[in-house]
């Protein structure tokens, strides 16, 4: 993943992440340990930070590790953090625990994506939610948001598309501001370009899918029956989705490693879907059962 420019100064780069973190130079020196004076020297470049200094900045400024690595290869200093594949045998008791992770959610989705939204781990729940989806979208590196937003992903059959698709490319556009990938920023270019519903999310029409009486009886032809609240939920914005003839409803939850001193796991992310209601867990079960 492509990071920051190495021709420009780590003191500006500083700088950079503090007015993005809207942090003084005094309240940044506090939480430092520092001084405001030096921290203004830093970043003017009157001053070269040392490697500790550098990485307690970039502590305090919650600064991600890979960027981390980049301010410490500009101001002259090894790399830190190590990016080791997620195949590498040391990594065998991550990989064994979020499989075992993601086998006992089932038979709720779940999935782990990496820093650029590929998915790298899913379990039989995701598996039938992707049903119907194009061979295209299905071929490595399977990509999250390409398969959610995609026409011929799972976007036709997202009720609320309309919310869920501005919900996505909000916690893009910040993943971006974070990273300052240009592999997200291209990936982001893209699935914005993809048609963007009209009208009212259908998520509010009761009415089954296909012969448009609104009388949401779930028994005519083509009929959808609601297994998912019509409202909003009053603590989350649910995902309602259409499988089976049935719209099942989801709240998504997302879990990160905490300290993490790799690059690769730092980048990685578990998403869940809880279900929403008690119909779309029963439904989810009788798959299994």
């Amino acid at each position: 993943m492509t990071t920051v420019a190495l021709d420009t100064g780590v003191g500006p780069l500083l700088r950079s992440w503090r007015e993005q973190r809207r942090i003084s130079q005094l309240e940044l020196a506090l939480r430092a340990d520092s001084s405001a004076r030096h921290i203004s020297f830093v970043e003017t470049g009157r001053s070269r930070p040392s490697e500790d200094m550098i990485l307690r900045l970039a502590e305090h400024l919650d600064i991600p590790v890979r960027e981390r690595n980049a301010l410490l290869v500009v101001a002259g200093y090894a790399p830190r953090y190590a990016q080791t594949a997620l195949d590498d045998p040391a990594f065998g008791a991550l990989r064994e625990g979020m499989e075992r992770l993601l086998h006992a959610y089932d038979p709720y989705p779940a999935l782990v994506v990496d820093g650029r939204y590929n998915v790298v781990a899913a379990n039989r729940g995701i598996t039938m939610l992707l049903e119907g989806v194009a061979g295209h979208l299905l071929a490595p590196p399977l990509n999250a948001m390409r398969l959610t937003l995609h026409p011929e992903g799972l976007a036709p059959r997202i009720r609320n598309l309309r919310e869920w698709r501005a919900d996505l490319l909000a916690q893009m556009e910040r993943q971006i501001a974070l990273a300052r990938s240009a592999e997200l920023r291209e990936l982001y270019e893209e699935v914005s370009g993809y048609p963007a519903p009209g009208g009212s999310d259908r998520a509010d029409d009761a009415g089954p899918a296909g012969d448009g009486d609104g009388n949401g009886n779930g028994n005519g032809n083509g009929a959808i029956e609601r297994s998912g609240p019509a409202l909003p939920l009053p603590f989350a914005l649910p995902l309602h989705i259409e499988h089976g003839g049935r719209v099942l409803s989801f709240v998504a939850s997302i879990a990160t490693f905490n300290t993490p001193m790799d690059v690769t796991v730092a980048e990685l992310a578990i998403e869940t879907f809880l279900p929403a209601d008690r119909a779309t867990a029963d439904h989810l079960r009788s798959l299994t059962s």
